[in-house]
């Protein structure tokens, strides 16, 4: 294994969320991925909706990267291997370059990547200059790329802009206004590129006209100097990136064992990290799609995912064959972990936005109710048969169930308490929680929660 592995890189990051930090990295990945360039992507932070946009985009797989989460350790695995064999890499930020502990600056510090700023500038002028030189010059020693304007109207605008910076080399470009056409082809004005719901942007595969809206992003970057910039000029960013430290072998803890994994329209929150080890665990992993099918595959356990199960909720009750599939799984002792929109198709009813309540599969008393502002979000960890399980929280509903609780999650450097965290139900050979985890964060807890590690 090199020491090092030099690559050009680039962390895209923004002021704030809504800035447009997700079009912007999956234009960037779709138009040197046209050029010819093996372009890798990562997404800072907890994430499942924009990597589908950026695999999309890049044709590769999306990893995620966080200093906490997925840890340091991780990190620097995956962006040395990532280093390797790519020609660009891009990561993309999450909320504004400095919120979060840890935020996307320290993880661009940390690798020494430069951070190349999207800024919303539809509704100014100067102070885009003022607001650039903020972002680079708050943190002594931020490695840093450039900015580029985003949602601009005009020419006229973008000269506005450009002549209000300080260092004009920092300038990358304006990107105009665009958004896909009803004949999913060339860009025009207004609207948003890539639409959105309650839990963030629709993801790709649901959309007809996916790679069309990302060519059209690609197509208006292009006009751009970022867009304009050869191979030979991406050196400027090229970092470093070392080789990891020994790391201990992952245990073969589901050695032998076919671990069915629920994916589709409605349970589609899945980080490819996690398949990746379950199958580094020995475990076999097979799809199926709880919305078509009526029973379950040969199998030792089932994963449920997160997803949006309230977009579903006719087409779940109706699928008996799947309720009683999974009601005979569980009876056999067979183990059920089921996180968010996968423990919420198990509970008996849920209450819509519109006020109107349905029915779900009911392996789990209670009922769950959806708001339309956010219940829980934030870095999470739980204790699982002794083992820390990291990972997240994103939920627009709540839900109430007599299901004992064996555990509840805390916040980083934060001790469990009795009526505070995400409950981790477990009923026989069932776990579920709002919790949404990080398998590699401790495979122990993984396997534990898939039947392969004793209770």
């Amino acid at each position: 294994m090199k020491a090092t592995a030099r690559c050009p890189a680039v962390l895209i990051a923004a002021p704030a969320s809504g800035q447009g930090k997700t079009t912007v990295t999956a234009a960037l990945a779709r138009l040197y991925t046209r050029k010819g360039l093996k372009v890798r992507v990562f997404k800072c932070g907890p994430d499942f909706l924009d990597p589908h946009w950026h695999q999309l985009a890049s044709g590769a797989p999306v990893h995620q990267l966080d200093l906490w989460m997925t840890g340091e350790a991780d990190c620097t695995q995956r962006l040395h291997a990532a280093a390797q064999e790519a020609d660009l890499l891009l990561i993309e930020g999450v909320m504004g370059l400095f919120d979060g502990d840890p935020s996307a600056a320290d993880l661009a510090q940390r690798f020494g990547v430069p951070v190349l700023a999207v800024v919303d500038a539809s509704a100014m002028a100067g102070t885009f200059g003022a607001l650039a030189f903020g972002l680079q010059h708050y943190r002594p020693g931020l490695p840093w790329a450039g900015v580029l304007a985003n949602r601009v109207g005009s020419a006229r605008h973008a000269d506005m802009l450009r002549s209000g910076l300080r260092a004009p080399e920092d300038w990358l470009g304006a990107l105009m206004r665009v958004t896909a056409s009803a004949d999913a082809g060339a860009a025009r004005s207004a609207g948003a590129l890539l639409p959105e719901r309650h839990l963030g942007l629709v993801a790709a595969h649901e959309l007809s006209d996916s790679q069309q809206r990302l060519d059209a992003a690609a197509d208006a970057l292009e006009a751009t100097p970022l867009g304009q910039m050869a191979t030979p000029d991406l050196q400027r960013w090229a970092v470093d990136f070392p080789a990891p430290v020994h790391l201990p072998a992952v245990p073969a803890l589901l050695e032998g064992r076919t671990v069915a994994v629920a994916r589709d329209a409605a349970f589609c929150f899945i980080y490819d990290a996690n398949i990746q080890l379950l199958e580094q665990m020995g475990a076999r992993v097979v799809f199926f799609s709880p919305l078509q099918d009526t029973v379950l595959p040969a199998c030792d356990a089932v994963w449920l995912p997160g997803g949006y199960p309230e977009l579903h909720t006719a087409q779940i009750a109706a699928n008996t064959g799947m309720q009683a599939s999974l009601r005979a799984h569980v009876a056999a002792g067979k183990a059920l972990w089921a996180e968010c929109g996968g423990m919420m198709a198990l509970m008996e009813s849920i209450t819509l936005a519109d006020g109107s309540t349905a029915p779900l599969w009911g392996l789990l008393p209670g009922h769950v109710t959806l708001h339309k502002r956010l219940a829980a979000l934030g870095p999470q960890q739980v204790d699982v048969a002794g083992h820390t399980l990291r990972g997240h929280t994103f939920h627009y509903s709540t839900s109430d169930s007599s299901a004992p609780v064996v555990a509840r999650t805390s916040r980083p450097g934060e001790a469990p308490a009795p009526a505070a965290g995400e409950a981790l139900y477990r009923q026989g050979s069932l776990h579920a929680s709002y919790f949404h985890a990080w398998f590699p964060s401790s495979p122990e807890a993984a396997a534990h929660l898939l039947g392969g590690v004793p209770a």
